[in-house]
């Protein structure tokens, strides 16, 4: 009889825990993560503080705004509960690659070794690319969005925007950013996890872009240059996708000894 072939590096680690081993094993992580925000929430607010945090957030739309206009609360709690939020949504930010470590340390045992050569590249590239994408939006277009708009707005009328609508908004366009730079993540792992090719990807170019651009029309405020400046930067992370899903195949790809799906040798 023929001996199986056994590759320690690539066997599942940790299949013999019991299910319940896993569930409190989740609950830990998520509380780790849970704290790390809890702690970057108290060092915002004693550094640079929750106003600093508020007037860094409504730096790009007050810059814009007309002379002597500011942004008002119309609501009793909002001078007290938008800088919480702001403080909140800063904290995540902060922590985000440490909670994205949470989650990877998670998943790394029940995965094959070419797989965890996969994984976690995905997970740093991820991260970088939703910062790049809220730092686009934070930087060039929620400062050209106020200009078109005040450029439109009749003399008549006095700006003086509601500070818990302004935060709703910005927040709205942080995820929509982000998210939209994650293109180049999606390509890749369709790619990689064989649900289309690279030539169908080509081949879907013309369709991506309409789709890109309905997308931007539907989620981004009825103006211009929030919509192409989300549409545009889709189209150009798109084609980046598809030239990295062919360098990142090869990268990964199962070692020929492992290609037999793990059967005995004959």
């Amino acid at each position: 009889m023929s001996e199986e072939r056994k590759d320690p590096e690539d066997e599942l680690a940790g299949t013999e825990a019991p299910f319940v081993s896993h569930l409190i094993e989740l609950r830990d992580r998520i509380i780790r993560s849970l704290i790390a925000i809890g702690i970057a929430f108290g060092l915002l607010a004693f550094w640079p503080g929750f106003g600093a945090l508020y007037d860094l957030l409504a730096q790009p739309l007050v810059a814009n705004l007309p002379e002597g206009a500011r942004l008002i609360a119309t609501s009793v709690i909002s001078p007290v509960l938008v800088p919480l939020k702001i403080t909140l949504m800063a904290a995540f930010l902060v922590v985000l690659p440490y909670v994205l470590y949470q989650v990877w340390a998670f998943v790394a045992p029940g995965l094959y070794s070419h797989e965890k050569k996969f994984v976690l590249p995905l997970v740093v590239s991820s991260t970088v690319l939703f910062f790049i994408g809220v730092a686009f939006c934070y930087f060039l277009v929620i400062p050209a969005m106020s200009k078109f708009i005040q450029a439109f707005a009749p003399t008549a009328i006095t700006a003086a925007p509601d500070i818990e609508q302004y935060f709703g908004f910005v927040l709205t366009l942080f995820l929509v950013f982000g998210i939209a730079f994650e293109v180049p993540i999606a390509v890749v792992v369709l790619a990689r996890i064989g649900i289309v090719s690279i030539e169908q990807l080509k081949k879907m170019r013309g369709y991506f872009i309409v789709g890109a651009f309905i997308v931007a029309a539907v989620v981004t405020p009825p103006d211009v240059i929030s919509q192409l400046a989300l549409a545009v930067p889709m189209c150009i992370l798109y084609e980046l996708g598809i030239l990295a899903a062919g360098a990142f195949i090869k990268q990964t790809t199962a070692p020929d000894d492992a290609a037999d799906d793990g059967k005995p040798a004959s």
